[in-house]
């Protein structure tokens, strides 16, 4: 685990752009995994400002608020579009979200499940949860765990302030299969999540400490989420 610490945000995201522009010009067909939420705007508004070419890329994101329609100002496909691909030129066909408004939820997380294995992710950009999430992989979900429907934990939803109390979210273990991975953390909140995340051994009551056994895991954080870092 590589661990990078910057003075603020906006430093935090230009890390973060540099390492995705030199994927995405290394090899302009990547499949990259995007995350949602604050800690990723400012690397989003980097990329909708570079030139960088789009057309071949394919994408996945990790997670979606259920029940929810795609339309839904608080979807994450919304959040997406809006932030995002709407201000590239990426082709649409190209772009995998999970469907938040899918009555049958085993066999959309299994279908995503298996486009995400016949397209392995080159770079998944992650966030982090204040009590250690990644994805909506909450506390006691498994390193074995698939993409999947799951509860949302009281913390989540305090932070979320959504009333949707459930949500789709790829697993740990696919999570695990992508060649690189990225982790972005900002924020006083996001101390503690980030102290048990070094220096702890891995377990599930923080499921990001269930990715320290990648061989490719580079954490960028602010000086503030890096606070309580002995």
């Amino acid at each position: 685990m590589k661990i990078i610490i910057t003075k603020n945000h906006n430093e935090m995201s230009g890390k973060a752009f540099q390492i995705l522009f030199n994927q995405i010009k290394n090899k302009p067909n990547s499949v990259i995994g995007f995350a949602s939420g604050k800690t990723v705007i400012g690397l989003y508004s980097l990329l909708t400002k570079s030139r960088l070419d789009f057309s071949k890329i394919k994408t996945f994101n990790l997670d979606e608020l259920y029940p929810i329609k795609r339309a839904d100002k608080q979807s994450y496909d919304y959040y997406m579009h809006k932030n995002l691909f709407n201000k590239i030129n990426i082709n649409k066909e190209n772009i995998n979200l999970l469907d938040g408004s899918d009555k049958d939820v085993k066999k959309e997380c299994a279908n995503y499940e298996r486009k995400i294995k016949d397209n392995p992710v080159d770079l998944q950009i992650l966030g982090l949860g204040v009590n250690g999430h990644v994805a909506f992989n909450e506390p006691g979900s498994l390193k074995s765990s698939k993409t999947r429907l799951i509860n949302l934990s009281k913390s989540t939803l305090n932070v979320n302030k959504s009333k949707i109390k459930k949500a789709l979210t790829v697993g740990i273990s696919t999570i695990l299969k992508s060649k690189k991975l990225l982790l972005l953390a900002s924020g006083k909140s996001k101390a503690k999540a980030i102290q048990e995340l070094v220096e702890d051994k891995e377990n599930i009551n923080c499921p990001a400490s269930l990715l320290k056994s990648h061989k490719d895991f580079t954490v960028i954080i602010d000086e503030k989420a890096g606070s309580l870092i002995k």
